[in-house]
């Protein structure tokens, strides 16, 4: 057969490590062309020749048919010279330029694997059987372009079997970096007291035998080690709470399966895709209110569960082997510490709160804890965005190449810019402690090296105190000084939504969140703004209140329950009726109150965030608070949806939400049930909401509303924000791929920077 006509194809994207290669031999194969297919830095290359009719289909089918877990950004398709290939080939990778592909996020074992492992004599029960399209990706890749050698894999050479499979093109397993068996691949190690298992067969029994004992395993995953026990037995998560040291934020649960999942879970279809997704997120879900339950420490007191299904080959052997429906499967590490990744570190720092240990001899070269979403309004938001879905970039409308954003302080993920994306690291944390900056900063480093990112321009929060902030100036000043610009919180929360939903326009943004610096050096966090990339005009804001003792209010809620008292009901207000007052005690109240009156330790706040703490606190549910954002999470989890009414809050110049307090009080004292008390102030803070951004449309005549901010994540406020906008007539935009949450300010730190870079204002 002689060729007719010869294209040179260059696909960019997420086309690495996702079976990509031996897709497009199959393809070429089945339309009779030759050639030849490279993995480049920089993507995929093809050349391909034959008839031009199969070299149109050839074309039109690459995006049809694409391997699920790919993501093609740009085709590039050009004529080229007829080379007389006599077969089409799968060249050896190269590093042709500076440019660079995505790296794949780890994907979920695949059914066909599962298959495998039942019927592979040199696969049966091997707990690490992956192909090309599943298996560890991101947190085995020490560089691109991704090949064997640039992966933790490389310890491990391939017996003659599966090097067969691996060079063979018919095969699964062509290609694919981390393929292994029995015989060559990496093996798991449980030890228990003074014994060590080896054998799989007796790795699981044992396993099984500890957890359904009440045991504490420490089992390594795909992005770092997990703590895990049975989640029906509560003195068992009770004991794992005691030990992790952590005392009130619910645990993530593993489920053998979707039915599995269903006896305890309220699962929708919307749900049931993110389960079964080839990224294996946890779900937050709501739990039945009738039949099985689990045990009441893995929640602690929430009416909703975040579930995950078995996302790795071993996950699936241990349930075929289980007897119970579920495990708690957290993240292996103690307090606010990032994952725990090496064995030796496992076994450790977590000595004290494992029985056993599960462990494998392949290095995690990038840790990742697990992602988190919830379906709202019938899509899946991020909560916390990391394995599977991290490093995916995301596509900017302009240059934002050579950018370093440096996130929040909480829930932290930075960025780094490159040609037209905005790269965002996995889930690094709150930076509080040495351990998670040094996370931190050994990622900033992996990631320029793997992104070939050589930072010029600096941009960070306008807090001077977020380590974040002190770890970017100082490497503007270790780089010959760079230029380097402070974005305010809010604004930079704004741009995040505004570049997910690909807006590049004056917008009126809404953000409700915790803290975050105003420019006025007070703390903001309930700001409407006029924004756009370039600047932004803030329109109103939640009247300005003390916050007593700082950020110890956010551990002590009732902090602002007084404050808001002492503001609106005075300072001689009888409260003794409140349940804070007999818990904090009479004289530590009156120094706090004192503190108020004369503004001592007192700095001024608009923040959503500490209006929700009062009111938790106020209404008793939630009076000290063990991690962040409790008491607003209790304040929504005791939700009456079917009560009626609601409180009146003020809209002008500054949003006053005085008579609510007075109301809240009122209700208190008459004994009005709190689910009641909590349903009316969602409802105003969503009026609220509403009427903040007509008052916005009035004074600019935009249509189009941005919201964003940790408060967002409450399904309530959002979903009925959504509808109640959209009924007045606004055009409403949200995030979804990446958290409203601190979590994605590092994308609007990007999206600003790169504008201002371009106006020349940086």
């Amino acid at each position: 057969m002689y060729s007719s006509a010869a294209r040179y194809i260059h696909i960019r994207g997420l086309v690495q490590g996702v079976g990509f290669r031996p897709f497009i031999y199959h393809l070429a194969l089945n339309n009779q062309l030759f050639g030849w297919v490279l993995n480049g830095n920089d993507g995929v290359r093809v050349h391909v020749e034959g008839k031009t009719d199969h070299l149109e289909l050839f074309i039109s089918s690459i995006e049809k048919l694409a391997p699920p877990a790919s993501s093609i950004r740009e085709i590039i398709v050009r004529e080229a010279p007829i080379g007389n290939f006599k077969e089409f080939t799968i060249r050896q990778s190269e590093d042709l330029t500076s440019e660079i592909t995505e790296i794949s996020p780890d994907i979920a074992v695949c059914e066909d694997c599962l298959s495998d492992m039942k019927t592979q004599e040199h696969r049966r029960d091997y707990p690490f059987i992956n192909c090309t399209n599943c298996g560890p990706r991101f947190t085995i890749i020490r560089d691109l372009p991704y090949d064997r050698d640039k992966t933790t894999m490389s310890a491990f050479a391939m017996c003659p079997k599966c090097q067969g499979e691996y060079s063979d093109i018919m095969d699964r397993r062509f290609h694919a970096q981390p393929v292994a068996c029995r015989n060559c691949g990496p093996l798991y190690e449980l030890a228990f007291e003074d014994k060590k298992f080896h054998d799989i067969a007796d790795i699981l029994r044992m396993t099984c035998s500890l957890i359904e004992g009440g045991k504490i395993v420490a089992i390594k995953g795909m992005g770092g080690f997990h703590l895990a026990c049975d989640a029906t037995n509560e003195i068992a998560v009770r004991e794992l709470r005691t030990r992790k040291y952590r005392e009130g934020k619910p645990f993530a649960v593993m489920f053998g399966s979707l039915e599995a999942a269903r006896q305890f879970l309220e699962i929708n279809r919307e749900d049931e895709q993110s389960l079964v997704a080839w990224r294996r997120p946890i779900v937050i879900l709501p739990n039945k209110t009738t039949g099985k339950t689990l045990a009441y420490s893995v929640s602690n007191g929430f009416n909703t569960t975040g579930a995950m299904l078995p996302l790795m080959p071993f996950h699936h052997l241990l349930f075929d082997a289980l007897n119970i429906p579920a495990i708690v499967l957290t993240s292996g590490n103690l307090s606010d510490e990032p994952i725990i990744i090496d064995n030796h570190g496992a076994q450790t720092r977590l000595k004290q709160a494992a029985d056993a240990f599960l462990t494998y001899n392949r290095e995690i070269f990038n840790r990742t804890d697990d992602s988190v979403v919830m379906v709202i309004a019938g899509e899946e938001r991020l909560i916390r965005r990391s394995r599977g879905y991290a490093p995916a970039p995301f596509n900017l409308p302009f240059n934002a190449d050579s950018i370093f954003a440096a996130g929040a302080e909480l829930v932290n993920c930075f960025g780094v810019g490159r040609g037209n994306q905005a790269i965002l690291s996995q889930h690094i944390g709150d930076l509080k402690n040495i351990e998670t900056l040094d996370f931190y900063a050994e990622s900033f480093t992996r990631y320029r090296q793997m992104f070939r990112v050589n930072p010029t321009h600096i941009v960070c929060d306008l807090h001077p105190d977020y380590l974040s902030t002190a770890f970017a100036e100082e490497y503007a000043q270790n780089n010959g000084g760079l230029p380097i610009l402070k974005v305010q919180h809010h604004h930079a929360h704004i741009a995040a939504c505004m570049a997910e939903n690909g807006l590049d326009e004056p917008v009126i943004g809404v953000s409700l969140d915790g803290v975050g610096l105003g420019t006025d050096g007070n703390i903001w966090g309930f700001e409407v703004m006029k924004a756009d990339f370039s600047g932004f005009e803030r329109l109103t804001h939640l009247e300005y209140i003390e916050q007593p003792g700082g950020d110890i209010s956010t551990h002590e809620p009732w902090r602002m329950a007084l404050s808001y008292i002492c503001r609106y009901l005075g300072h001689d207000t009888d409260i003794s009726l409140l349940k804070f007052y007999n818990d904090a005690g009479p004289e530590t109240i009156n120094l706090v109150k004192k503190a108020i009156k004369f503004g001592i330790n007192a700095p001024l706040t608009s923040s959503a965030g500490r209006l929700f703490d009062a009111v938790s606190a106020m209404t008793g549910v939630c009076i000290h608070s063990d991690f962040h954002a409790e008491a607003p999470m209790r304040l929504e989890n005791v939700i009456n949806k079917s009560a009626e009414g609601t409180y009146d809050i003020r809209v002008g110049e500054v949003i006053d939400p005085g008579e609510m307090i007075r109301e809240i009080f009122s209700d208190i004292k008459n004994e009005l049930p709190i689910p009641d008390i909590s349903a009316k102030f969602h409802r105003a803070i969503i009026s609220a909401i509403v009427r903040s951004a007509r008052f916005g449309q009035d004074k600019t005549g935009i249509d189009k509303v941005v919201i964003s901010g940790g408060v967002f994540q409450n399904r309530f406020i959002l979903s009925c924000s959504i509808e109640e906008l959209r009924r007045t007539g606004f055009k409403v935009y949200t995030q979804a791929s990446f958290p409203s949450n601190d979590g994605g300010i590092a994308l609007g730190q990007i999206a600003i920077a790169a504008r201002r870079r371009r106006e020349g204002t940086f």
